[in-house]
């Protein structure tokens, strides 16, 4: 007995059930980020055209917030001191996870004994909280002899040196404290890069008479690339948002000698009881968190085409 072939049109006339279709499980996820993600968003976007306070009820829709965060006298030496600690902060980074992953995998070639056990001592630089690492630092960077980086300056004759009282030391101690803090995730990043060279072709280059040098310039780097691009482009958004290591270590001090865009918002809004100005702020570092996932998107996009 012979069945007639079905068509394909008929096929496409069959509806495939609402309920077996993976909708209904992300509707449940798609209002836990409505609720928690999109409407603060839009709320405060709202509320930066405000000239809202926490001491009083009343509040009118204006420019105002903007007007008066862009003329405040600490606004641009803050964007100042926020781009001085993302620059160095994600330049080191990038080197210091490149470096630590580099020899990590020198080591394994090796055989060395110990990789294994310093490849999980860099990640717990990762795994600890950022105020956990601001109070670290701080007890490193106290200026007496109980702080340890004194008491062993001490030791030779040199310090105490002001870490935290001194504005340019301060700030270069708080860079210092979270390239240690970032290296980890990047060196994450850049050692599964890493892996992914094909070792013919390290050893083809070998036998080409190519040195460590070249073979670092002319086949790891390009190799890798992609992996960089996106290993700078995730830490240097999560720079721009560091809010709870700076904190805990100088809450922004000496004066304002440390106040990143993150810290900056918080300081508006809970110390200086300004909703307008803070939200403003946050439309600002908001644009950055844009403009920097576009890019990784693109970015990511691009690699995956390339494959």
């Amino acid at each position: 007995m012979k069945t007639e072939p079905v068509s394909q049109s008929s096929l496409k006339r069959k509806k495939t059930p609402f309920s077996d279709t993976p909708y209904p499980w992300l509707i449940p996820l798609t209002l836990l980020l409505i609720a928690v993600f999109l409407y603060p968003i839009l709320e405060i976007v709202r509320m930066s055209f405000t000239d809202m306070s926490l001491v009083d009820t009343e509040f009118r829709y204006t420019l105002e917030s903007y007007v008066r965060l862009f003329t405040l006298p600490g606004f641009w030496p803050m964007l100042g001191t926020t781009g001085f600690f993302v620059f160095f902060s994600v330049v080191f980074q990038l080197l210091c996870g490149f470096i630590v992953a580099l020899l990590i995998v020198r080591g394994e070639s090796l055989k060395l004994k110990g990789t294994i056990v310093v490849r999980t001592s860099v990640l717990v630089a990762w795994a600890i909280p950022g105020v956990v690492i601001g109070i670290i630092f701080e007890m490193l960077y106290t200026e007496t002899q109980a702080g340890i980086l004194n008491y062993f300056l001490s030791m030779i004759g040199l310090g105490p040196i002001t870490f935290l009282s001194d504005p340019t030391m301060a700030l270069l101690s708080v860079t210092l404290a979270n390239i240690w803090r970032g290296t980890a995730f990047s060196m994450i990043l850049m050692y599964a890069g890493l892996q992914t060279i094909s070792k013919d072709v390290l050893e083809a280059a070998k036998i080409d008479g190519a040195g460590a040098f070249q073979r670092l310039r002319n086949v790891i780097i390009p190799a890798i690339l992609p992996i960089v691009l996106i290993n700078l482009i995730i830490i240097s958004i999560d720079t721009f948002n560091t809010f709870d290591m700076v904190m805990a270590l100088t809450q922004g001090g000496p004066g304002n000698s440390t106040e990143v865009i993150a810290l900056s918002i918080y300081t508006s809004i809970f110390q200086e009881f300004n909703l307008g100005v803070g939200a403003a702020t946050s439309m600002i570092l908001l644009a950055i968190n844009i403009v920097m996932t576009l890019i990784y998107l693109v970015v990511l996009g691009k690699g995956r085409n390339d494959e």
